[in-house]
């Protein structure tokens, strides 16, 4: 449909789960986009399988936690494009553990990862948009935001406080024509869940078959799914929203189900 035609994209954690549906979805929609993630070897394996199904993206190695390396990478953007007229702040981390088992440096990492890393593009990309007039955020949350997992503090901190951000952001710059959203995922079938299982010391099949036990629809959602959301909200279909705390999280939320798992 080409919703995106003519628009810049940049995705962080770009290189796989939900970050890499979404550009791969944002590249079918017409968008220019770049792909950012820490990890240079996933993100440029990423770029080459989508220009072997005819799309042309580029990719930028940046930990979103660095100012130096967000600066850099905004500027990458503007210096190939122009511009930048769509931000998915997608790049995330997770660590388990209740409060007295979280080190110092494991807390420090998920905030600044989860959090100041939003903050840090959110600040660089905010400046190229007031410049060419306005643009849009998408910021991926979580129903942790919402509702406590169990051994989740830090994570659920993190993601609570880019709701907060989200709203704090889209109020600041509505009169510059600039957009902020933020969509809080339940579970979606990601390399972060094959990750979960492990530590569970489950079967990746057994695990997302006990976790959607706990969902009113009983499933997970899927990558391409998640990417549908983020593109509503970074397309002209949102325009009536700013500041807004999408659910997509096949109804957790709304049932309060959330349980130890």
């Amino acid at each position: 449909m080409n919703r995106l035609k003519g628009k810049v994209a940049l995705v962080t954690g770009g290189a796989s789960g939900i970050g890499l549906a979404t550009a791969r979805l944002f590249l079918e929609e017409g968008a220019k986009v770049a792909i950012a993630d820490i990890s240079g070897q996933n993100g440029r394996k990423a770029v080459r399988n989508l220009k072997e199904s005819g799309f042309s993206p580029f990719f930028i190695r940046a930990d979103v936690s660095k100012e130096s390396d967000v600066k850099k990478m905004v500027k990458a953007v503007v210096d190939r494009y122009r511009r930048l007229d769509i931000l998915f702040n997608n790049a995330g981390i997770f660590i388990d553990g209740r409060v007295h088992d979280i080190s110092e440096s494991e807390w420090d990492r998920i905030i600044d990862v989860n959090l100041k890393g939003v903050f840090l593009c959110s600040k660089h990309a905010i400046i190229q948009m007031r410049k060419q007039g306005g643009g849009v955020i998408v910021n991926s949350s979580s129903c942790s935001a919402i509702l406590a997992d169990y051994a989740d503090s830090a994570y659920c901190a993190s993601k609570a406080g880019v709701s907060g951000l989200t709203r704090g952001t889209a109020v600041d710059y509505a009169r510059e024509n600039i957009r902020v959203n933020a969509v809080l995922f339940g579970e979606i079938e990601t390399p972060m869940t094959r990750d979960e299982a492990k530590r569970q010391g489950m079967s990746y099949k057994d695990f997302c078959k006990y976790v959607a036990s706990h969902y009113p629809t009983e499933r997970l959602g899927t990558v391409e799914e998640a990417a549908k959301v983020v593109l509503f909200l970074a397309s002209d279909d949102s325009s009536l929203l700013t500041g807004a705390l999408l659910s997509a999280d096949n109804g957790i939320t709304a049932a309060a189900l959330h349980e130890e798992y």
